[in-house]
């Protein structure tokens, strides 16, 4: 695999393990389950099709297809995180309501109702708009920190072929 791709699976990595202790902080309660969770902040969609993309314009310029591929494809991804699968998860959220009043109303009736219940529909599935910004920004750090850091293996690499070079 190629740098642009390790880099981008290092950012979405790094965004879902940040989840856990933003969640931390705001809700005061610890859930390491949520580095396996789709939803919550940072967006780790947008971590890493910004990483990818910032990347792939600092190696190879704006100009090129690749960038230009790129950037579509995560604005795409982006605009999906935030809106469709937002959407999803909120219509979730009122799926799941009103299976706890059917619950309730089935409670107090004298029949006996025996019905397997359903599992929860998870609920957490997009991102709010500021979900997708945070993954955004973190990915943009590390494509820039991942261009910096292949800009030194660069040269370290120039400098040891001009070295050898000079003893053979």
């Amino acid at each position: 695999m190629n740098k642009g791709v390790y880099l981008s699976l290092l950012s979405i990595g790094l965004a879902q393990g940040m989840k856990i202790p933003i969640h931390y902080i705001k809700k005061k309660e610890w859930r390491p389950d949520l580095f396996f969770q789709t939803g919550g902040m940072p967006s780790s969609h947008s971590a890493g099709v910004s990483t990818l993309t910032t990347y792939i314009a600092l190696q190879r310029g704006l100009p090129t297809f690749d960038f230009a591929l790129s950037l579509v494809y995560g604005l795409i991804v982006m605009y999906d995180a935030q809106g469709i699968r937002r959407q999803t998860g909120e219509l979730t959220l009122k799926v799941n309501s009103m299976h706890e009043l059917i619950e309730k109303v089935q409670k107090d009736e004298s029949l006996a109702f025996k019905q397997e219940a359903p599992k929860k529909l998870k609920e957490m599935l997009g991102h709010q708009p500021e979900e997708v910004v945070g993954g955004a920004v973190l990915g943009a750090l590390v494509g820039v920190i991942g261009h910096l850091c292949s800009k030194k293996d660069r040269k370290l690499s120039n400098f040891r072929v001009k070295f050898e070079n000079r003893w053979f």
